[in-house]
This record gives C-alpha cells, sequence and structure tokens, in this order.
C-alpha cells in the first residue's frame, strides 16, 4: 500500500475507531432505555453543524438519493443497533457487526461490478473468527429480536456503504455536504419516531449532555465525513474491513476504563482481527464487462485487379 493510500485508510480508521467508544459512552454517559432519542439526538445536531460549514441543499435527483442513504446509513441504521445493544451482549453485537466486509463483498458484485478476490473472502472470514474470539464470551444469551435487529442493520449499512462508493458525490458537492444530507434525512425520520414511540425527551444532566457532545461531533459529524470520503478514495470493500477496529478499540476502552483484562484466545482473536484488517486493504479487482458483437462491416466495392496483386504480395 503506497503512503497516500495508506494516510486516506488512517483517517478513514478514525471513524469506527470513535464508533468503538459508544458503548462506554452510552453506558456511562447517556439516557437509559431511550434508543430512538439516542439515535436523533446523534444525527439531528451533527447534520445541522455540517450543514451550516458547507451550505449547500441537493439539486435534482441528489434529493432522492440523498434520502435513499440517509436512510441505510443512519435513519434505520442507528436506532437498529441500539435496539441490537440493548438486547444483546456486546460481544454478540460485534460478531455479528463483523460479517459487513462479507456482505459489502457480495454486494458489490452486482452494484459496483466488482468482484472481490479470495484473499478478500478469507480475510473476510478471519476477521468474523478474531472478532468472535476477541469479543465473544461463552454461555452469552442470544436474542432472537436483538440478532434479526443487528443482522439487518449492518446488512443496510453494507448496501449504504456500497451505493455511496457507486454514486460519489454531485460536482460542486464536498464530503461534508453529502455527509450532512445523510444525517438530516435520517433525523426527518428519527426525530418524529422517537417523540411518538418514546414521548419527550427526559432533563439532560451535564454528563448527558457531555455524551451527546462527543457522539455528535466527534462520533458522528467527523466520523461520517472521514468514513465516507473513505469509501470514495479507497472503495467500499477495503473500507468495510476498517469496521473491525470498532470491537478493537471497544475491547480497549474496557480494559482501560473498567479494569478488564485479556485472555490469550483474546489476543489471537486481537491479531486474528487486525491482520484481516491490513489483507483487507488490496482493491477489488472489477469484473470483466460482457463481451459485445462484434459490428458487421460495411460492404465495400471490390478491388481493382492491381489491388489484389497488391495485396497477394
Amino acid at each position: 500500500m503506497d503512503r497516500k493510500r495508506a494516510a486516506i485508510a488512517a483517517t478513514a480508521a478514525l471513524a469506527p475507531a470513535a464508533w468503538g467508544t459508544t458503548y462506554l459512552v452510552t453506558t456511562q454517559l447517556l439516557p437509559e432505555g431511550r434508543p430512538l432519542l439516542l439515535a436523533a439526538l446523534r444525527a439531528l445536531p451533527a447534520g445541522l453543524l455540517l450543514l451550516l460549514i458547507g451550505r449547500k441543499l441537493p439539486k435534482g435527483r441528489w434529493w432522492g438519493r440523498a434520502a435513499v442513504l440517509g436512510m441505510l446509513n443512519i435513519g434505520l441504521f442507528f436506532p437498529l443497533t441500539f435496539v441490537g445493544a440493548y438486547r444483546l451482549p456486546g460481544g454478540v453485537a460485534a460478531t455479528i457487526g463483523a460479517i459487513q466486509p462479507l456482505l459489502v463483498a457480495g454486494f458489490s458484485i452486482g452494484v459496483l461490478r466488482v468482484r472481490p478476490g479470495r484473499r478478500a473472502v478469507l480475510a473476510g472470514l478471519v476477521g468474523v473468527a478474531g472478532v468472535a474470539l476477541l469479543v465473544l464470551k461463552s454461555g452469552a444469551k442470544l436474542d432472537g429480536v436483538g440478532i434479526a435487529a443487528m443482522v439487518t442493520a449492518i446488512g443496510l449499512m453494507a448496501m449504504g456503504t456500497v451505493l455511496t462508493r457507486r454514486w460519489g458525490r454531485p460536482e460542486g458537492a464536498t464530503m461534508v455536504d453529502l455527509t450532512a444530507w445523510q444525517l438530516l434525512a435520517g433525523s426527518v425520520f428519527l426525530v418524529p419516531l422517537a417523540a411518538l414511540v418514546e414521548g419527550a425527551p427526559p432533563a439532560l444532566s451535564a454528563a448527558n449532555l457531555a455524551g451527546f457532545a462527543y457522539l455528535g461531533l466527534l462520533s458522528t459529524a467527523v466520523g461520517y465525513v472521514l468514513w465516507f470520503r473513505g469509501i470514495e478514495r479507497l472503495g467500499a470493500g477495503p473500507v468495510s474491513f476498517l469496521g473491525l477496529i470498532n470491537p478493537v478499540v471497544a475491547t480497549i476502552g474496557g480494559l482501560v476504563v473498567l479494569g478488564q483484562t485479556l485472555t490469550p484466545w483474546q489476543v489471537l482473536g486481537l491479531l486474528l482481527a487486525l491482520g484481516a484488517l491490513l489483507v483487507g486493504q488490496a482493491p477489488a479487482r472489477r469484473t470483466a464487462p460482457a463481451p459485445e458483437s462484434a459490428p458487421v462491416p460495411a460492404p465495400t466495392p471490390a478491388p481493382a485487379p492491381a489491388t489484389r496483386a497488391a495485396v497477394a504480395r
């Protein structure tokens, strides 16, 4: 990997690194039992801030595209992941999240005409195994609703990642603009849904405000700009492998903040996950286009005898 590509990958990796702290921030600083409120307050302020910075609105077909991407990456993804986090042990949720590179590889075949190599598929499987060893605990309780919510969320974001790569961004718009449109499109769905289902928000403490500020500014506004920039520059497949940093950071956060320790199996899982991440940075290959039939040449007049002789020679 050249230096420029490595630098882009490093900055894009800051997004899942920040997302890896979400569970810790949520449990330590945010109100309990309000997944829709958390999703709405994470998306709306970040979207408004980025819109103020970019000062551009979508035009033409990008209204529809922004709405689709906003629902896939934000509006549906955020609440479904919170449902999964509430109903599943963190290790189970993280292991399900690790299947995203495999889903992106599958969606890329049809949408991007990109064929993942064997190395990428193998790296995706190794990544799932590594994350499972790192975060999955024996005797973890499985909840059908939680598993369905998490699998659906990861599938939606995988498709959102592929479509982000497929559509790019309109001429004259920056990545800040594209991110703002998606966050606000998701917020249009999340805010009324949160009010309808969960009612008025509770009084927020200083700790709550600090938690929302962290999630909104760093994890969402900055994180998603870097994430979408990585998809644009590196491709959907390589960037999806960067998501393996999420459970790694979450585990390290538990070590530092909660005083947890790593077992030898967890160390092996950590090494496998990081190895899969590095191997997955190789760009995918495009599938060969379908062969086109050769055009039928127009009839030409028969050459003169002298010309035939010249050709024969």
